[in-house]
């Protein structure tokens, strides 16, 4: 028993005199990482301390003094600008927690460093081909509002942004904000107040959408016909939906039918269609005192060419002029649900306006909105917007 007793000690010792040569190297090697991560801060202080100085003389316009201190900087930290955590006061590029604030400035100031003119961007490899960078400025703005055309895809231009920090100040240009907003809500909106920038308008200020349509579904059960012996009665599921499409120009259509979107949404794509159950008609928006947005719609039946009566065969059936017209006018209330913004009308008002044509006479139908009534909720659909027809 003593005897493996000093067996076990003398294992232990051994174990132990190899572990402390290995402890002291860890340790030198943590005291050599510290030291040179506190070299490292230093010399990131160092850099901050002269790219600060180097945008301060830069903003006074001493351009030559701030190019030594941004060198100065670059040779200590090459990519010192992106470690930096401080605040431009009179520009207002970044916040105190180091997130850019305002980005297209930011852009600019980029853009512009040792620069006499902005240069919209660079190619990023060399090509024999023109690159579209020589374009004019005004000529890249006049492509930019043919992304948006005239249906307001502004999601393309968004996107389109993406592209450099060029593109990304070319999409922030307020002339194409302020053009969108114009055709939106017209002479309401001839000052910018109270929001900070067009673009601002465009996204908070409650509106429809126009990349899409607002699709509701209604389904109820109806009583069907009794069997030939009386022993049962059959009851009938019946769905069908309704269909709102708005265009920047006021312009709407509305359909009801049972088919499902799968078969319908691609007939509402262009508004020269020939479907007879299509509605045409304007809409427009209303902001009440209650802060509440309204969407107003008349709607009707696309009136028939009349054909002359030389040009009618003998044989063709001649089917009696209506001697009424009948319009449909829809009060819905503009909201948000999930995370989308403005996908949600909420009917507050339908009726059938039917005027008589001899006496001119109108009637005037309203309907009950009961449970039939459903939400309709938007749905994109990118082939609304695959093509431009016309710029913004």
């Amino acid at each position: 028993m003593i005897y493996f007793q000093l067996e076990l000690n003398a294992f232990r010792a051994q174990w132990m005199s190899e572990l402390l040569p290995t402890s002291g190297v860890k340790r030198s090697l943590s005291r050599a990482a510290e030291l040179k991560k506190k070299q490292e801060l230093a010399r990131e202080e160092k850099a901050r301390e002269l790219f600060l100085r180097a945008v301060e003389k830069e903003q006074n316009g001493a351009v030559y003094e701030a190019i030594k201190y941004y060198k100065s900087a670059m040779q200590l930290v090459p990519d010192i600008e992106f470690k930096i955590n401080y605040t431009l006061s009179s520009h207002g590029y970044y916040k105190n927690d180091g997130e850019i604030d305002d980005l297209l400035a930011y852009f600019q100031q980029q853009l512009t460093v040792g620069c006499s003119s902005l240069k919209i961007c660079e190619p990023e490899a060399e090509t024999s081909q023109m690159h579209i960078s020589a374009l004019p400025l005004e000529v890249l703005m006049y492509i930019f509002r043919w992304v948006v055309s005239s249906d307001l895809d502004m999601r393309a231009l968004e996107q389109l942004s993406l592209v450099c920090r060029g593109f990304y100040i070319c999409a922030r240009d307020p002339e194409i904000w302020r053009s969108a907003c114009l055709k939106v809500w017209g002479r309401s909106c001839t000052k910018m107040l109270p929001f900070t920038s067009w673009r601002d308008m465009f996204i908070e200020r409650p509106r429809v959408r126009y990349d899409g349509v607002y699709i509701s579904k209604t389904s109820y059960i109806r009583q069907g016909e009794e069997s030939l012996d009386g022993f049962y009665r059959a009851w009938h599921q019946v769905d069908y939906y309704r269909y709102l499409r708005f265009f920047p120009d006021g312009q709407v259509m509305m359909m009801t039918t049972p088919e499902e979107p799968l078969a319908t949404v691609p007939r509402l794509r262009s508004r020269n269609s020939r479907m007879e159950s299509i509605l045409f008609g304007h809409y427009r928006l209303s902001q009440d005192p209650d802060n509440q947005t309204k969407v107003y719609v008349v709607v009707s039946k696309r009136k028939e060419e009349r054909v002359p009566d030389y040009q009618r065969s003998r044989f063709c059936r001649r089917n009696p002029t209506p001697d009424t017209d009948r319009t449909f006018h829809v009060g819905l209330q503009l909201s948000s649900g999930g995370r989308q913004r403005f996908n949600k009308l909420v009917w507050i008002h339908h009726s059938c306006h039917i005027t008589y044509r001899s006496t001119g006479e109108t009637v005037i139908t309203a309907f009950d909105l009961d449970k039939m009534y459903t939400p309709l909720f938007f749905a994109r659909v990118k082939s609304y917007t695959a093509f431009s027809e016309r710029p913004l």
